[in-house]
Formats: C-alpha cells, structure tokens, sequence
C-alpha cells in the first residue's frame, strides 16, 4: 500500500511591494504640488530629486496652474534713495512661512554684485522693478543693469544712443525705462526707454539677444506743453504690456503698447484731472487695467470696462474707507498718520505707505498691502519712507523651467 504524502504547507499570502514616493507619476506629483502653500516651498520641494524637478520643469500647463492658484509672493521693498546710493532693501519678515524666509536669506538683496568702481558713491538708481528683475542706471559710468537677486543673473547694457533726443523740441527730454521678462523665457527680456519734450514721445527697445536698441520716430503726444510745465507726464506705469504715463495737469493717459510700440492715449476719470499725486495706475488679479486713488484714509478703485453701447469707459467700484482697519494695524491714533499713499498696484494688491504729519524726517511711515478682492489690509513693518519704493515680487525660477534636467544635478 502506497505511503500517503503530508499534504504541502499552505501558502503564505503574497506581501506586496511597499510604494515609495519615486513610484509616483509625474500627474499625480503635480497634483501633489498644486497643494503647496506657496511658490518658495515649491522650490524646496522641486530641488529634492531629479523626478520632482522633472515634473515641474516638464509641464508649462502646471506652471500656469500653480500661478493661477498662488499668488507670488512679495519678498521685501527696495528703497531707492535720492543721490549716489546703494538701494536699501526691507524684507518681509514672516516666520510662519520658512520657505519664504529662505529664499530672503540666500538672495543677494545687498545688490554685492553691482560694479562700484571702488567709488563710495557708486551712484545706482532703480527705475523699474518686474518679473525678479531690479533695472538699474548708474549716470556717472553710463551704465545699465539687469539684476535678478535671486539668481544672482547680472547683464550689463549700454545706454540708449543720444539720437534718442535727436530734433528734439526745446532743450528739454525725459527718459523713462522699463523691463519686460516672461516666467517661461528665463534670461530673456526687453528693456524699453521712453522719452518726450514738450509735445512729443519716442522710444527705443533693446533685446536682451541682440544687445542693440532699436530707436523708434517720434509721435506727435500733446499740444506744446510752455516752457514752465516741461514735466508734463509722471513716471510710467506697465500694466499687461502697455505703459501709462499720466498727464498732470489733463484728464488722460499718454500709452505705449510694448507688443506694437505705438503711442495712444485713454481719458482719465474727469475728478482725477490734475490729481496724478493721489492716484496710481496698476493690475488686477487677472491683469486689467485699473486706478486706485487715496483720500485720507479711503481707497476709490476705478476699473476699465465696456458700458451698455459697447464703449470702454472707466467706471466707479468701490470705495474703501481704512480709517479704523490702519488704527488697528498699526496700534496708533489717525493723528500720527496725515494720510494714505498708493506706492504700487500689482497683481490686486495695493501697496500703500501712510504719510505721517510729524516734521523729523526719520521719523518711519507704515508700509501695509490692500487686497482689491478681498478687502484685507496687511501690515507689512514700519519704516522711514526714504524716497522711491519699489515692491520686490518673487518671480517664477528659472530652475524651473524647462524640459531637461541639468545632468549635473544633485539633490538637495
């Protein structure tokens, strides 16, 4: 009789491999990463590996998401004072977020890669701040600057030709100059130079590829201004690709469209005629055009839009009174405060300065953020005014973009 065999041990149930973070797809990375509070800790968590790097380099459409859902954030104010000077940077100090803090702490806000000459009075001017880029003169060494302080990116140009002011009426021009950049165009930008005398405009572009400017004619801009109102437009302001000058004593804008590089103009709200002082031009959330002024201690936000006729107009939206929001804020009484100023608009966020009544000159204004969308004020610090105020926003990094990793890459 054959000898029955021990049945065979049952099998123990499969263990399955366990899923590690390297597993994940780069659509489910992304997902991941859209949850993220904030553009500097998308950095942090991009530079972890070569595969998080590569699903955010690799999507320009997540890029474009990421922005629509968070805002850049703003890192700090440049102070440009008036005369020979280093611009002097104020960082927002916000523990809560240590990414942010990070990204203050490894940029080069002391602008230590500037040319000085060994000159204790190097002499560099801001004259516009946009897209992670400060645009610098220095009028003693004609000199222009490109400098982006997070990556430590510098290009030197060259001043416009004086053709620029060539047949010019009069004796007199003013130049003003802006940059232009894309988030996904690292290392690329325009810088256009505008200039007008009396009754006319011109501008000049420069590429950052060609390096040569191109010198645009002139455009006939307003009747001839007399000899004692020569400083008939105030500084540019770009919104979505065009700049607007305000005239100061008429109610319009002087325009210049950066993509067609033609000058127009648009009217101005009539009770703004002549109140280019109390108001800025800037952009909405969404990039349209609008004007907030200041009276006292009430914001008065006007919108460009089309009316019933199809005609775009700008109209009247709101009317914020702040009185009891900036007591709050800054723990004093309206008495220390003369009034509000409008420092810049960008992105529905109104940077604002109070103008304090006290004669000491050091003694230090309060710098606060306003949201057109959803009506809070935000103190930022407390600090002398020191002239021209440039708000510094982070802009997108150019690490991350693009298709390929750097083959050098090491995590951090």
């Amino acid at each position: 009789m054959a000898s029955q065999q021990p049945p065979p041990p049952p099998k123990s149930p499969s263990v399955p491999y366990p899923t590690t973070i390297s597993a994940i797809g780069d659509d489910l990375l992304r997902e991941i990463f859209l949850r993220l509070p904030s553009l500097p800790s998308l950095v942090r968590a991009a530079l972890t590996c070569r595969s998080f790097l590569h699903a955010v380099r690799s999507s320009s459409s997540f890029r474009r998401r990421f922005r629509a859902i968070h805002q850049s954030p703003l890192l700090g104010l440049f102070f440009d004072p008036d005369g020979p000077a280093i611009p002097a940077f104020a960082p927002l100090r916000r523990r809560s977020d240590p990414d942010l803090v990070a990204a203050v702490r490894g940029a080069d806000f002391f602008l230590t890669r500037l040319p000085d000459d060994n000159d204790a009075a190097p002499g560099w001017e801001i004259r516009d701040c946009r897209g992670g880029y400060l645009l610098l003169i220095n009028w003693s060494t004609e000199q222009i600057a490109a400098y982006n302080p997070l990556t430590r990116a510098m290009d030197l140009l060259s001043p416009p030709p004086d053709e620029i002011s060539d047949d010019c009426i009069g004796y007199f021009t003013y130049l003003d100059y802006h940059i232009l950049s894309s988030d996904e165009e690292p290392g690329s930008f325009r810088v256009v130079c505008a200039c007008h005398d009396e009754s006319r405009a011109r501008a000049a572009v420069l590429s950052s590829d060609t390096r040569e400017w191109l010198i645009l004619p002139w455009a006939a801009a307003a009747t001839p201004q007399p000899e004692d109102d020569k400083y008939w437009l105030y500084a540019g302001t770009l919104v979505n690709g065009i700049i607007y000058w305000t005239h100061t004593n008429q109610a319009y804008m002087l325009t210049l469209d950066t993509a067609s590089l033609q000058f127009s103009r648009i009217d101005l709200p009539p009770y703004l005629k002549g109140q280019g002082h109390t108001f800025r031009a800037g952009e909405t959330k969404d990039g349209k055009l609008c004007i907030v002024c200041t009276i006292e201690f009430t914001l008065v936000v006007w919108y460009r839009r089309v009316d019933e006729d199809g005609d775009e107009k700008w109209m009247l939206d709101k009317m914020f009174p702040l009185q009891t929001e900036i007591v709050e804020a800054t723990e004093g009484s309206l008495e220390d405060h003369g009034a509000l100023k409008v420092v810049a608009i960008i992105d529905g966020l109104v940077y604002l300065s109070t103008y304090e009544t006290f004669n000491d000159a050091d003694f230090p204004c309060w710098f606060l953020s306003f949201c057109l969308e959803t009506g809070e004020l935000e103190k930022l610090f407390q600090k002398r005014y020191d002239s021209h105020v440039h708000p510094y926003i982070m802009a997108w990094p150019p690490s991350l973009v693009g298709n390929t990793v750097d083959p050098g890459f090491e995590g951090a």
